[in-house]
């Protein structure tokens, strides 16, 4: 078996730790509300709705499961970030359907007001961003691993 010499490739793909660090805390966030939607569903649907204290007829027991399981897989991913990708692209689609199940189902009972703006855009939106970014690198570095062993 031949030693390969070390890699002194300036164009290798970089994946730090930070990247890791966004996956947990959005893996973690999204593991947060998933469970305020499970087991406090209609107490949240109430404060999320246009007049608090009114009473919601939707039930968040389904949607609450869903985004549990999506921030457990993202929060998996964050251990083997490079081997486990398409755990990292489940979080990220599970994310855009969950956006797009509360834009669908829970903003026509609730109506648009600053709590469901925030939960839609900080809680589900905006981590599209950051996650698409670390998957990309994700792919980069897996791509020039699977190169490299060649």
């Amino acid at each position: 078996m031949q030693n390969k010499p070390p890699n002194t490739d300036q164009t290798m793909p970089h994946y730090t730790m930070p990247m890791r660090g966004v996956i947990l805390i959005s893996g973690m966030m999204a593991v947060a509300w998933g469970a305020f939607f499970r087991w406090m569903g209609d107490p949240l649907l109430s404060w999320l709705a246009m007049t608090p204290g009114q009473t919601v007829p939707a039930d968040a027991t389904i949607y609450g499961s869903f985004v549990l399981i999506i921030g457990f897989l993202l929060f998996l991913s964050a251990f083997y970030p490079i081997s486990w990708i398409y755990l990292t692209m489940l979080g990220i689609a599970g994310k855009l359907i969950s956006a797009i199940w509360f834009v669908a189902y829970y903003v026509d009972i609730l109506g648009w007001n600053k709590r469901t703006i925030f939960h839609l855009g900080f809680n589900e939106l905006f981590w599209l961003i950051p996650l698409s970014y670390v998957l990309w690198k994700a792919l980069q570095v897996k791509v020039y691993l699977q190169t490299y062993e060649e």
